[in-house]
């Protein structure tokens, strides 16, 4: 029975350091060398990914953008993505204009990943967000209309928990919406993904692109609940929200303690 071992990023694989220790890259890297079947699921992007899971260089495939894209960790070459539609960008662009509101929208511009945000209409916490990413991917813009150009995949918001969830109420049957509080800034995001965008959603097309029979998933957060619920077994890290711990297979250790790592250094065979 071939199984595919899934785990988050943020406050589970990672440690409160941001960071993938020696530890945790020495065992993935041994059990991938054996024949394990593992990727990590994630909201970062591959930019933000990889910097804090330095040092791990298996050849596995990457779920991205909390599932708009798989990509193989070595050659980069995208496996799975999902994009909005024309009619789906006019939508969203027109509801927020009524707000005079002006997000951070994510796409490809002549085949380059761009994040574009309007330098003097983005919020305040919009711009500090920014302000912490230093790669060429950033694309200030004097001028709203220039926006969504490109193929928009991902549009991030963030500000008052209010005025966040106001949006998230209007488009959370429309897309896949996540409405969370960061565990680093405190600030109140909310983020629009394509209609069948999910990690849940990721893990399957990836189980079946690999011809898995089985899947094992680790978490901490609510936006990773999606994958718990599809999973054949799920494990929250000591440190995750109750909601995830209601739901899981079971509970492990911590994730400043390499949990996932040890687990599945005890487990698989």
């Amino acid at each position: 029975m071939k199984t595919l071992y899934v785990s988050d990023l943020d406050g589970t694989l990672l440690n409160d350091q941001q960071k993938i220790s020696s530890c945790t890259n020495e065992i993935i890297e041994q059990c991938v060398d054996k024949g394990m079947l593992f990727s990590y699921a994630t909201a970062r992007s591959y930019y933000s990914a990889k910097p804090v899971t330095e040092g791990l260089k298996a050849k596995i495939p990457l779920i991205l953008y909390n599932g708009t894209f798989v990509i193989d960790n070595v050659t980069h070459e995208i496996m799975i993505s999902h994009y909005f539609s024309g009619k789906d960008i006019k939508e969203i662009s027109s509801f927020f204009k009524q707000y005079e509101f002006y997000p951070i929208v994510y796409a490809f511009i002549n085949g380059q990943e761009k994040f574009s945000y309007d330098i003097n209409k983005a919020t305040k916490e919009e711009l500090d967000f920014v302000e912490t990413r230093h790669d060429e991917r950033k694309n200030s813009l004097f001028h709203d209309h220039e926006l969504y150009m490109g193929d928009v995949f991902y549009i991030s918001c963030i500000g008052p928990k209010s005025i966040m969830n106001t949006f998230y109420q209007h488009f959370k049957d429309q897309f896949h919406c996540l409405f969370s509080q960061d565990i680093y800034s405190h600030d109140w995001w909310l983020e629009i993904l394509p209609k069948d965008v999910s990690k849940a959603n990721a893990v399957l097309q990836l189980k079946e692109y690999l011809g898995c029979d089985k899947v094992v998933v680790f978490g901490d957060g609510l936006n990773d609940m999606s994958m718990f619920r599809i999973a054949d077994e799920s494990y929250a890290v000591e440190n995750a929200c109750p909601e995830l711990k209601a739901i899981a297979t079971g509970v492990i250790g911590h994730h400043n303690d390499d949990a996932v790592a040890k687990w599945l250094m005890a487990h698989y065979r």
